[in-house]
């Protein structure tokens, strides 16, 4: 019994150590420092900030860093007017700027594919991404643009390739391993407080344990419990997926089990107490009669 407690502590100290190094980790690789300064050419910036909950289209906001050749040295605005075009697989975004101002930073919906199904490993992929800027305005002569992305989207890791050159942007998201291993804990949960349920009922169902009233009312306590722990598992995944099929459908019907089996029990162990011998007889009254004396 001493071995298996110090196992235990250790097994949950191990889990904890792992998921802050898991969560650690994906911060530092997630989140990009700085956004380099344009030199003499100019840079495109996406930020990625938000998904949507149907993870569908995914937000990122754009910046464009004009390079020198087209700012004033005095002022630091555009020398130019200058107009933007971002192709993706949304709607195409335009932008236009005249000369005295500076670019700011705008908002590009960017429509995703992915199997949502295969949570906490699913992964969504873009349609390309293109930018180009044009000289002098509309009629301008394009540039293509090189891009740096920029992850704020907690709990993802967002990747881009444009497989070298100045080839259209392909952007990648997927969940994190922290994010990962805290879906794996909660459904891990979920699934002791069934076990424990249940053993706790069969337990005292063999007369192996006394049985407790304040119990039902335990049972009870776990059975709200499970939505709130399903809904918070990151990135809420949809009603009807493969989690709760496999966990949290027979999560409610094992704790549903385990309750009436406790509810067995009291049935069993708290019944009327027999009449004892010598106890002092109990008046009965009879309809449209005197009461009657009946000795136990």
């Amino acid at each position: 019994m001493r071995f298996a407690v110090v196992g235990l502590i250790v097994s949950v100290l191990a889990a904890y150590v792992a998921s802050v190094a898991l969560y650690a980790h994906s911060r530092t690789a997630n989140h990009r420092a700085e956004v380099p300064a344009a030199g003499g050419s100019s840079i495109a910036t996406f930020t990625v900030e938000d998904v949507q909950s149907n993870y569908s289209v995914v937000v990122i906001n754009l910046a464009i860093s004009p390079g020198s050749a087209l700012l004033d040295p005095q002022t630091q605005h555009l020398n130019e007017d200058l107009s933007l075009w971002v192709r993706s697989a949304a709607t195409p975004t335009r932008r236009s700027w005249t000369k005295g101002m500076l670019p700011g930073v705008f908002p590009v919906p960017v429509t995703i594919a992915g199997e949502i199904e295969r949570w906490p490993f699913d992964r969504y992929e873009s349609g390309p991404i293109e930018v180009e800027l044009l000289h002098g305005g509309e009629g301008g002569v394009p540039e293509r643009l090189p891009a740096t992305f920029v992850n704020h989207l907690p709990g993802w890791q967002v990747t881009a390739d444009n497989g070298g050159g100045l080839g259209p942007y392909r952007v990648t998201l997927q969940r994190s391993l922290s994010a990962a291993a805290f879906g794996i804990v909660i459904c891990g949960v979920l699934i002791a407080i069934a076990g424990v349920g249940l053993f706790v009922a069969v337990q005292t169902l063999r007369d192996r344990r006394k049985f407790q009233p304040p119990m039902t009312t335990w049972y009870a306590a776990m059975l709200f419990a499970v939505v709130p722990l399903r809904n918070a598992l990151p990135g809420s995944p949809p009603f009807g997926g493969w989690i709760d099929i496999t966990i949290v459908l027979w999560v409610l019907v094992v704790l549903v089990i385990s309750m009436l089996l406790y509810v067995a029990c009291w049935w069993r162990h708290l019944r009327p107490d027999p009449p004892q011998p010598g106890a002092p007889p109990v008046s009965v009254r009879q309809p449209n009669g005197p009461r009657a004396k009946v000795r136990t």
